[in-house]
Formats: structure tokens, C-alpha cells, sequence
């Protein structure tokens, strides 16, 4: 439910945003269905990224339209409100509540969606609906577009082409608005909390699914809705793994935790990665590794700012990761080579940067004109170098097999340069091994 005026003004103005970039013609969007989880249970229900950006409307089962140039421009087809269902489950906005709190111009039952919509669409020369959804109200439109599209040899009017409402919608999103951005770092401040919650909790003999425990419980006792995304809670031989999720391993003694994890709020994620040891201080080979990520990361980061490209700052982190990779003998050749040939994802495979928002990886896209993507202030990025080396590796030093490091910090673009939104989440040594020292 949209939770004050500030937002449904907020909402409001960047509905006539998107109604000014379409040019014409009627932009329908489909709420998240519902999951089963079993065959009476549903998971936990999370709208679609794009509805909620447009409409702010938390319910299943609804349709947005937005039609510029008719005399009802934001229109809302929903469930209608159904006491006596809403003892089970809780009430719905129904049509009424629509309009009253969702700022619809109109709404409609769900049931009237062929009906209204068709007309709608008779007049229409085009319309914008996402293609790659396949839930059965996604269809539905579909099949009401087609309808319309079915008449227009005879009437000689109705839409003659589908177009990706991504094109306007995901562009918009690439660039926080300042209301997003207090959400983001909200949402931001609750996961570097968990962090350190989880840095001085941590203890050899402990299960991993202790630490996520708390780091989830941490989320939630803080106000966000949730974890953005699965927490990797990733020790030892486990942090080599990229999207390590079981988290039942028991921690071991001297050895590195990686702790991938960020909390949603409001819609908002954050996606922030720590590595520390499990004992009060890092090893001299874990430091050797630490200290060259961190330096990657820091590279990268200050390459940061409008008119720099994410490419760029993945070239910057892979120098410094290559060159700490050349000094101790687990990579043999020239830096130039090793780039060019790609030699280095042996032990770094990944890139170092995505969006960041409402999704954990955000839309927008990061190349424009078959050229990387020029950073702009509002847009919010992860920065996250690693190195991983593999358990099996033995062309490796014994003391480097098997671990697993990423710095992962969330950063805003500004006018000047950029802000780590995440920096109270430690990752100097110093402040690592000073959270630790108080572990226990």
C-alpha cells in the first residue's frame, strides 16, 4: 500500500514520465502471479519489479494500463474486495481502494478486463506488454491483443505492433530517483549491520546455517521485508563455490568465511559480501590473497564516476588481481597476456560490476551503441573482484588451496564521482581483525 503523499506524488510523476516516453498508444502490465509452494501453501508473494515501479499496487492478480492519450490515462483492473476472504488472508484494495489509494484515474473488476480492454485497444496503433512472461494473466493479455490485432483489417484500426515496455521502464530504473535511493540505502545500513553482527558472532565449531540464521533474523528485526536473495554463508572450501547456498557445513578452525548477503527493503536490495577469518586474524597466505582483492576492489571503485564505464573498472580490478597473481607464481607470463587471453579466470571468472535496485541484478543495459554503457550520476552498481582457488588445485602453494575471497560493496554514482553506500560494512584488515578480537 502506498504509504504517504510523498510517494503517491513520487509514483504520480513518474507515471506522466512514462506515459510522455511512449509516444501514443497503451502500455499494459501484468502483477507477479502467485507461486504454490505446496498444494495449498504459497510462497511469500513479491510483485514484479516493473508493476511496483509504476503503481506502488502490492496485490496479485492485477492489470496496469496506461493509455496516454485516452480520457482515463492510468487505469487498474483488480480483484475485487471480498470480505469474507479477508478473514483468512487479509482485505484487498478491491476497486475502490484502487482509486482512493492507489491513485487510479479508474478501476475495474478483473473479470471486465476483456470487455474494457478490448475497446481500449480497437483504437489503439500499438501496444507496450512484455513478451517473456508466461503466467496465465500474461496470456490473457496476450490473447486480448491478439483479439484486438484480429479486427484491424476490417476496422482499419487497433494495435500493428508490440513493443517492450523495457525499452522505456528499464531505462527509467538504470537512474535512482532520490526516494529509491533513501529506500536502497536503507535497506543498504540493515545489511552492513548483519555483517558485523555476523563478524563478531562468528566461531570455529559453529554450523553455517547459525550465521544465516542471524543474519536473516538480523534483516527482519531491522524492518526489511527479508534477504534480497539467498544468503551465501560460504567457509573454507565452500567460498570457491560462486552461489554456494547449503550452508551446513560446519566452520573449521583458521580458515576464511565469505558471507554474501543483502536485505530488501521497500522493494529495494542490497547485495554486500565480506571476508574474514575465523579466528582473530587472518593467516599470511589468507592476507596475501585479502590483500590483493581489496586492492582490486579499491581500483575498481575509483575508476568510478560519470563518464566511466563498468568495463573499465572490471579492467582496472583484473590488472591489480593478475599482477598479485604474477607475484606469487599462480599465473606465469605477461599482464597483457594474461588479459588478453583470459588466463586469469582460472582463478576470477566472474565480472565485478551489475546494477543494482529493485532487482538484486538490475535492469538496464550496459552496452549502448555496441559500446560500453557511459556511467551517469543516479546509478547505483556493485563493485566485487575475487579470487578463488580451487581445493584440487596442486600446481598451487598447499596454504592457498581451497579459498575463496570477494569484496563486494554497493555504490552510488554521483555528480563528482561516486559514494560506497556500504562502507559501514568493515573489509580494512585493521577493522576486520579489530570486530574480531571483540568475537566471541
Amino acid at each position: 500500500m502506498i504509504g504517504n503523499g510523498r510517494e503517491s506524488a513520487m509514483l504520480a510523476a513518474r507515471r506522466e514520465r512514462i506515459m510522455a516516453a511512449m509516444g501514443g498508444g497503451v502500455m499494459l502490465l501484468a502483477a507477479a502471479p502467485e507461486r504454490a509452494r505446496t498444494s495449498d501453501i504459497l510462497y511469500p508473494f513479491r510483485q514484479d519489479s516493473d508493476f511496483d515501479y509504476v503503481t506502488g499496487f502490492t496485490e496479485p492478480e492485477t492489470v496496469c494500463v496506461l493509455a496516454p492519450e485516452a480520457p482515463e490515462r492510468y487505469v487498474l483492473f483488480v480483484r475485487p474486495a471480498d470480505p469474507e476472504r479477508a478473514i483468512w488472508v487479509g482485505p484487498r484494495a478491491g476497486v475502490e481502494g484502487a482509486v482512493e489509494r492507489y491513485g487510479a484515474d479508474r478501476a475495474h473488476p478483473l473479470d471486465d478486463l476483456e470487455r474494457v480492454l478490448g475497446l481500449l485497444l480497437e483504437k489503439s496503433p500499438f501496444v507496450y506488454h512484455g513478451m517473456l512472461r508466461d503466467d496465465p494473466l500474461a496470456q490473457r493479455l496476450l490473447a486480448i491483443i491478439r483479439s484486438a490485432q484480429a479486427g484491424r483489417p476490417r476496422s482499419g484500426t487497433g494495435p500493428s505492433a508490440i513493443r517492450d515496455p523495457a525499452e522505456i521502464l528499464h531505462e527509467m530504473r538504470l537512474r535512482k530517483e532520490p526516494g529509491e535511493l533513501d529506500r536502497m540505502r536503507r535497506a543498504i545500513a540493515i545489511a552492513c549491520e548483519a555483517h558485523r553482527e555476523a563478524m563478531r558472532a562468528a566461531q570455529p565449531g559453529m554450523a553455517e546455517f547459525e550465521l544465516e540464521a542471524l543474519v536473516d533474523f538480523t534483516f527482519r528485526r531491522r524492518g526489511a521485508t527479508g534477504p534480497a536473495y539467498p544468503s551465501i554463508i560460504a567457509s573454507g572450501p565452500n567460498a570457491t563455490i560462486l552461489h554456494y547456498v547449503d550452508n551446513d557445513r560446519v566452520l573449521g578452525d583458521n580458515e576464511l568465511l565469505l558471507i554474501d548477503a543483502g536485505a530488501e527493503h521497500a522493494g529495494y536490495c542490497a547485495d554486500v559480501t565480506r571476508t574474514f577469518p575465523t579466528g582473530r586474524r587472518y593467516t599470511a597466505a589468507q592476507r596475501t590473497l585479502y590483500d590483493a582483492v581489496l586492492a582490486a576492489q579499491l581500483a575498481a571503485i575509483d575508476t568510478i564516476r560519470p563518464g566511466a564505464t563498468l568495463e573499465g573498472a572490471h579492467r582496472a580490478a583484473v590488472n591489480v588481481l593478475v599482477d598479485a597473481l604474477l607475484a606469487e607464481h599462480l599465473l606465469e607470463g605477461s599482464r597483457d597476456e594474461i588479459v588478453e587471453k583470459g588466463l586469469y579466470r582460472r582463478f576470477y571468472m566472474h565480472r565485478t560490476s551489475h546494477w543494482l535496485g529493485h532487482d538484486v541484478h538490475d535492469v538496464g543495459n550496459y552496452a549502448v551503441g555496441g559500446a560500453p554503457r557511459p556511467l551517469e550520476p543516479g546509478m547505483v552498481l556493485t563493485v566485487e573482484p575475487g579470487l578463488y582457488v580451487p581445493p584440487d588445485a596442486d600446481d598451487v602453494p598447499a596454504a592457498l588451496r581451497g579459498i575463496g575471497i570477494r569484496i563486494e560493496d554497493d555504490v552510488l554514482v554521483t555528480e563528482t564521482g561516486n559514494e560506497v553506500l556500504s562502507a559501514a560494512a568493515p573489509k580494512q584488515v585493521a577493522e576486520v581483525e579489530a570486530l574480531r578480537g571483540s568475537a566471541g
